[in-house]
């Protein structure tokens, strides 16, 4: 993709037009309600957000309301208070539905997203002898790949010729949306599952899932989505997009903490299909005969039937403290559009300052990236893994991906487009040998 195919011509190359556009940018002080790092005695840098979230302001309030309530209540914590344990993830429901564009009974908020992947799987995938193979990327997040080639195995079928992994076309960086559909419809009598990335963890790509979605079940598949880099980045609207499953995770762009308690989908069409195999635990059994302690599982007719146990309660309120957060900010809506000035800067300043020194390796048309930009180092004489330990020393956190791949996000929650700028002049001091 070409890095210049987009119109930047908007943007200045001067900190005083970073400061102006923070100035006018009316999520400004939403900044305010988040713990920033700090470096040699400054705000740092932080565009990691895509790996890890920063932490709200609000955690540390809504987690010692819980620690409060269990050294008082004890075992009464669970149906007493102002958020009582029992119906906690019914408290994220709405947050939830609202960043992923669902219905309140098609979200919630449990395991983690590889937990979710394979019970999603055990739903969803279930291959016959001609109807067999899943899709997936080529380059998928290593946990996926595992998921995915672990499940083909355990039906019995040979990864090697179970597993369609697409790839960019040769020396292209990423899919073409018209490669995947043309795929689907080559092999969709053979393929039983579609399992996709709503982002690419690696170039940032949004792939097209209303369009991988509509063609899928036009032949026949189940389609589901790993929305771990999509969930609080980009908008989107699944119910709409009769998306049959998407897992993600919450503490990149959702900003809950290390590990915690991940989101699920299933559309409501597959609610009331009780012989739907799934695997099956008492979180997931009618409310109302729950503690009768029935031995014949009763599924919830939504997707609270996929729950096992009952979740973590602390992380459960750190997430809560995310969504209200968001809210606070406008919603999804309001983050992209920030999200796309921002990022767009970003990408000018890069093109401007450091020209074919690095390369964007990030899509550039609109609606194909979200916050993320992948880059790569073209210069001669230094790697691009010595350019970003160098980045690291001067106060920036982004992340590296082997074999070659520095990523960067500004986060519209938190960062600015003084960020933006600051990172750029440190990124181009480090790329002198």
């Amino acid at each position: 993709m070409n890095q210049n195919n987009t119109n930047l011509s908007h943007y200045e190359n001067s900190l005083a037009f970073a400061q102006q556009l923070d100035q006018a940018d009316p999520l400004k002080t939403m900044r305010e309600q988040f713990h920033i790092p700090q470096h040699k005695g400054q705000d740092e840098i932080y565009l990691c957000g895509n790996s890890l979230g920063l932490q709200p302001k609000l955690t540390a309030e809504y987690l010692n309301y819980e620690l409060s309530q269990w050294q008082k209540l004890g075992v009464k914590g669970h149906f007493s208070g102002d958020f009582p344990w029992m119906p906690y993830h019914e408290f994220l429901t709405q947050g939830f539905a609202d960043l992923v564009g669902a219905k309140l009974s098609e979200v919630v908020a449990m395991n983690s997203l590889t937990t979710n992947l394979h019970l999603m799987m055990v739903s969803f995938y279930q291959p016959t002898a001609k109807r067999y193979k899943i899709v997936i990327e080529d380059h998928a997040f290593p946990s996926d790949h595992y998921a995915v080639e672990s499940q083909v195995r355990f039906h019995g079928f040979d990864p090697k010729d179970a597993m369609i992994l697409i790839k960019p076309r040769d020396g292209e960086e990423t899919l073409r949306t018209e490669d995947i559909l043309t795929l689907i419809a080559e092999h969709g009598d053979e393929i039983a599952l579609i399992m996709l990335p709503g982002v690419q963890y690696y170039t940032g790509q949004v792939l097209d899932m209303p369009a991988i979605t509509k063609v899928g079940h036009e032949h026949g598949c189940k389609v589901g989505f790993d929305l771990a880099h999509a969930t609080g980045n980009v908008a989107m609207q699944l119910h709409d997009w009769q998306v049959d499953f998407a897992c993600w995770c919450t503490y990149k762009y959702l900003n809950s903490g290390a590990g915690s308690v991940a989101g699920c989908f299933v559309h409501e069409r597959h609610h009331a299909n009780k012989a739907l195999p799934r695997f099956a635990g008492w979180w997931g059994h009618n409310k109302n005969t729950r503690f009768k302690m029935d031995n014949q599982f009763d599924p919830i007719e939504s997707v609270e039937a996929w729950q096992l146990s009952n979740p973590p309660i602390l992380s459960l309120a750190a997430i809560r403290a995310s969504l209200d957060t968001i809210k606070q900010a406008g919603g999804i809506e309001k983050l992209q559009e920030k999200s796309r000035k921002l990022t767009g800067f970003l990408r000018y300043l890069l093109i401007a300052e450091l020209g074919d020194d690095i390369h964007i390796i990030t899509p550039a048309e609109p609606g194909a990236h979200g916050c993320q930009l992948s880059l790569t180092v073209n210069t001669h004489g230094i790697d691009g893994k010595t350019v970003f330990e160098r980045i690291e020393q001067a106060g920036v956190t982004g992340d590296w991906r082997y074999p070659n791949v520095i990523r960067v996000a500004p986060v519209p929650l938190y960062n600015s487009f003084e960020d933006c700028y600051r990172f750029v002049q440190i990124l181009k001091n480090s790329l002198t040998a």
